[in-house]
């Protein structure tokens, strides 16, 4: 009797033993469906033997599911993402598994339904034409490219000319970015730039079936190029000439819960794997990029002018907050410019990056603060209708009438949201198109791609957005962009706090002036001689981010060291703290045989109480990244053996944050 070792999606670190019914074709990288207790399940087959050591209560494989076996690179890939992100191999595997489809559907051009584009294709400048070339010079063999341009620089341009280059030779390409509203305009470059090629693209706001058919396009070879978001690095290919990652730095290619990921490093080993060249883009790139752009593992290309010959860096102010007239949050100044951007029919942007009215509610006669229930943070207050919600668990609340604690009526909204600034614009120029961009307001299908629309139809006057409209948009009307709000991000715990900042407020002012118009962006901020605002009025992230990575290496943080964090979570305070004390004593046992690897103490998590769930964590850190996967391995195994039923834990390798 053959017997297949089938990884489910359990958080189990082993495989499960079922009987192949005679007939039945399977392998390795077979997709199937079992009965795992009462309930089906799809896993995938990771290997076939004669025998089994538990043959008395094996069950049989109820069907194999529609579609080749996943590619022996995929499944690879796979592993590797488990064990290195020590991760049950059951989840690491289903990510290589392909989409459901509700229904079959034919391959199409992806790009076939897009909006259709005047522009035409134009001519590289000296410094994209020469960074294309080595990207296709290197077509064939491995290697790593770090393209660093400012905003407007043509950093598009570059990927499509070397991926041009690819198809021409019979390659695939896959392209990723980090959000999906990138994708509809990246579309129609593809389009314009390479209109004979076969485009699909991968990500989860497709519908089922258009989404497995662009899998299959890919995975059969039919799709020459493949553009998605992080989860599409698993995407079969079997003609895989050229990796792209778009925005690099971007933290949306980390995944956040499950398998904890990261799509760019994954993406640059299986680059390595196949031989093919990688290329990871960005006008900010991330210190990890940066460090080992220094350390030679990486070649720079460098695009230092804006694509359109016609187009000028923005002119950069910083205005006072404390002290000034500011109506809403506005400063004088920043209405004035406004109102200049109005008169001249340009178009501005107001970015902040807060949603809602307010960030929090106050009593103006106790000490009372809208707080959530079931989180350690505030509650926002919401208009239309008046509520007070949480961003993090989604609790929701009426909005009071009075103060829950004294009665007092006089309560006072707190700063200022994207709803508070679309009010108070829409107060003070009453004839402007303003358009408020935010996850609220783009929550719906289609949303965002209507709006997109209407600012290139010159529907919109002003913008009133979030980080959705920093990155990867251009708007050749847009002239103005005013940054609110910014100087919160100096206060944060957060070690990467100002890295982010930097590449945030950098990536939305190059939305201004990107054409023939001149451009202008004014930050109200406190701190104008901070190292953050100096980097961005001298537009020189290179001399910033060789300062940041001088101090990492001082204070012995990413990427100088490699560090995992065991994260907890319970009911109970008392049920987290005993669990991470006792992962501690542990850890300093296994540690002992682990040369070089450091555990912290245990310290309650940024958030400490999130969805009503007590949270704390545990810091684990090493110079040498072998030392610390050799720790972890067991150190998980340690505790799977040990953490009972009370709690939640899991381990994050390489985290953005804690």
């Amino acid at each position: 009797m053959a017997v297949a070792r089938i990884a489910l999606p359990v958080a189990v670190p082993h495989a499960f033993d079922y009987w192949i019914p005679d007939g039945l074709d399977v392998r390795r990288g077979s997709v199937v469906r079992v009965r795992l207790g009462h309930r089906s399940s799809v896993g995938v087959i990771v290997g076939v033997d004669a025998t089994s050591l538990v043959t008395d209560r094996l069950q049989p494989i109820d069907e194999v599911v529609e579609g080749p076996p996943i590619a022996e690179e995929i499944l690879d890939l796979a592993e590797f993402a488990g064990r290195y992100y020590q991760a049950a191999p059951g989840l690491a595997l289903e990510l290589a598994v392909p989409p459901a489809a509700k229904a079959r559907s034919l391959r199409r051009r992806a790009a076939a339904d897009a909006a259709p584009d005047a522009r035409a294709a134009v001519a590289l400048n000296p410094a994209q034409a020469s960074a294309a070339g080595e990207i296709a010079g290197a077509l064939g063999s491995f290697g790593a490219f770090m393209l660093r341009g400012v905003t407007g620089s043509g950093k598009t341009e570059v990927y499509l000319a070397a991926a041009k280059e690819a198809v021409a030779r019979g390659g695939q390409v896959l392209m990723l970015m980090p959000e999906i509203n990138l994708t509809p305009q990246f579309e129609q470059r593809i389009r314009i730039a390479l209109p004979g090629a076969q485009a699909v693209t991968l990500h989860s706001a497709l519908a089922a079936g258009a989404r497995r058919a662009n899998w299959d396009a890919a995975a059969s070879g039919v799709a020459q190029i493949v553009v998605g978001t992080r989860l599409a690095v698993f995407t079969p290919l079997p003609g895989l000439a050229l990796v792209v990652v778009d925005e690099e730095h971007d933290d949306s290619f980390k995944q956040q819960e499950g398998v904890r990921y990261h799509a760019r490093d994954l993406a640059i080993l299986r680059a390595q794997r196949r031989g093919v060249p990688v290329v990871l883009g960005s006008a900010t790139p991330s210190l990890e990029t940066w460090a080992g752009a220094r350390a030679g593992r990486y070649r720079t290309l460098e695009l230092p002018l804006r694509a359109d010959p016609r187009a000028q860096p923005p002119a950069i102010g910083f205005v006072p907050v404390r002290g000034s007239r500011a109506q809403d949050g506005i400063s004088t100044p920043l209405l004035d410019a406004l109102a200049q951007r109005l008169a001249r029919g340009e178009q501005s942007l107001l970015f902040v990056n807060r949603r809602g009215y307010a960030p929090s509610l106050k009593c103006a006669s106790c000490t009372w603060e809208s707080e959530c229930p079931r989180c350690a943070a505030r509650l926002v207050v919401h208009h239309g209708p008046d509520r007070l919600r949480c961003h993090h668990c989604a609790h929701v609340e009426r909005l009071p009438r009075a103060c829950p604690q004294c009665g007092n009526v006089d309560l006072t909204p707190l700063g200022f949201g994207t709803q508070r600034l679309e009010q108070a614009i829409r107060a003070r120029f009453p004839q402007a198109r303003v358009a408020r961009v935010d996850r609220d307001t783009t929550a719906r299908r289609g949303a965002f791609a209507k709006v997109r629309q209407q600012i290139e139809d010159l529907e919109v006057d002003i913008l009133v957005g979030t980080q959705m409209l920093a990155k990867g948009h251009d708007f050749p009307r847009l002239t103005l962009v005013g940054v609110l709000g910014a100087d919160n991000a100096l206060y944060s715990a957060d070690f990467r706090a100002t890295e982010r900042l930097v590449a945030l407020l950098m990536q939305v002012a190059g939305r201004a002036g990107r054409a023939d118009l001149p451009g202008q962006v004014i930050v109200q901020t406190d701190f104008p001689d901070h190292p953050v605002y100096r980097a961005l009025a001298t537009q020189d992230y290179g001399g910033f981010a060789d300062e940041l990575l001088a101090e990492r290496e001082a204070a012995q943080l990413p990427p100088v060291t490699r560090v995992a964090l065991l994260a907890a979570e319970a009911h109970s305070r008392e049920d987290v703290d005993r669990f991470l004390a006792s992962a501690v004593a542990r850890a300093q046992a296994l540690a002992g045989d682990a040369a070089g690897v450091e555990i912290f103490p245990p310290v309650p998590a940024a958030m400490a109480r999130k969805a009503g769930f007590e949270r704390g964590q545990v810091l684990v850190q090493s110079m040498q990244r072998s030392a610390l996967q050799a720790f972890l391995a067991r150190w998980r195994e340690d505790l799977a053996a040990s953490a009972g039923t009370k709690l939640r834990w899991s381990i994050d390798v390489d985290p953005v944050a804690f």
